[in-house]
């Protein structure tokens, strides 16, 4: 398969960017994107050219770690799965197409260098609600926190959120609703989270305002969502902060 490939090229934030023309002409479907780049870069590497950065870990769609843009869509092609595991399938791809494939774009994630983006706003929303207070010590028996076993699947359906951030990427507005909405109900239906729900309603949702822009209620967030976090936990967010209000301070 012959692929013209239109990849960016970026030293840091502080420079200007471009793309630059790669044709490819032994692509085959079984390859992935990261692939693709992986045989690209073997090539630079081989006639002494500088290769693009990415950022890539797992390989396993479980880490997170990879994101990129492919003809504007976070990731790729093929709805709900992550960078890592778009393949060239030929009901997606063909012989002779173009692939521009570029940063993921949001002013909330300024270039590292070519492909790589910095997406530690998302890791400072975590920190300030995502964990658990538990009493030091001797673990209680498992049977002292009950949850049912529907809270439980529930929990886990939320938890899967791999953080990857596609779906800031895919929203117009730059939100981050879908992804701290999953992490406030994954928090929210776990008995050992229920003790400081409001506290972390307020301190999450504020640090979302502070570096994302509103929710645009298009969904394109759940559509590019390698875990397949529900579009309902965009409303969490809602939810959580009225709850938050009425509550007050203590909770």
């Amino acid at each position: 398969m012959k692929l013209t490939l239109e990849i960016w090229r970026q030293a840091d934030s502080n420079s200007e960017g471009h793309f630059e023309t790669v044709e490819v002409e032994d692509a085959v479907p079984q390859m992935s994107i990261l692939e693709l780049l992986d045989h690209v870069n073997l090539g630079l590497i081989e006639e002494g050219k500088e290769p693009f950065a990415f950022a890539s870990d797992c390989r396993e769609g479980i880490c997170g770690t990879c994101g990129l843009m492919v003809n504007g869509r976070p990731h790729g092609l093929d709805k709900n799965k992550p960078a890592c595991q778009q393949r060239l399938s030929e009901d997606l791809y063909h012989d002779g197409d173009t692939l521009k494939i570029e940063p993921f774009r949001s002013a909330v994630y300024p270039v590292i260098r070519d492909l790589v983006v910095d997406r530690s706003a998302l890791d400072r929303v975590m920190e300030k609600g995502g964990y658990v207070s538990v009493n030091a010590g001797t673990a209680p028996d498992a049977d002292t926190l009950a949850t049912s076993h529907e809270n439980a699947e529930k929990a886990l359906d939320f938890a899967a959120c791999i953080g990857c951030g596609a779906c800031v990427a895919a929203c117009p507005n730059g939100a981050a609703h879908l992804f701290t909405g999953a992490k406030l109900q994954h928090l929210r239906l776990t008995p050992m989270g229920e003790h400081e729900r409001g506290r972390r309603a307020r301190r999450m949702i504020d640090e979302l305002e502070t570096n994302f822009g509103p929710c645009s209620l298009y969904g394109e967030c759940a559509d590019v969502c390698p875990a397949g976090i529900p579009l309902t936990a965009v409303s969490i967010v809602t939810k959580e902060r009225a709850r938050a209000a009425l509550r007050g301070k203590d909770d």
